[in-house]
């Protein structure tokens, strides 16, 4: 075996696996974890959160005509009366960007 092609054969494996792990990479979903978190810490410059919970599946949405895989959660945070029980709040971020995309006040 002559090394210049052995030594083609493996550049070419390591090109093909390079592109191959950028295709799968793309197709990936943010972890709902770190989309509760981001929202989260959005509601947190506002005041303070005291609850909070996403639908762990991705589920299809669709917004002004276009389609999405989303993530559904929901944000409780504490009114500056301590007698008053908070304020409701749902959300809907993208799963693959993690952008949120909607919230209303419940």
């Amino acid at each position: 075996m002559n090394w210049k092609t052995f030594l083609l054969g493996v550049a070419t494996g390591a090109a093909a696996a390079y592109a191959v792990n950028e295709v799968i990479s793309d197709n990936k979903d943010v972890p709902a974890q770190k989309v509760l978190s981001h929202a989260r810490s959005q509601f947190k410059s506002s005041g303070p959160v005291s609850g909070s919970w996403i639908h762990m599946e991705a589920l299809p949405f669709e917004k002004n005509g276009i389609h999405y895989r989303v993530y559904r959660g929901g944000i409780t945070r504490q009114v500056s009366d301590s007698t008053q029980p908070g304020e409701q709040f749902e959300f809907v971020a993208d799963a693959t960007t993690g952008t949120i995309l909607e919230v209303s006040r419940l």
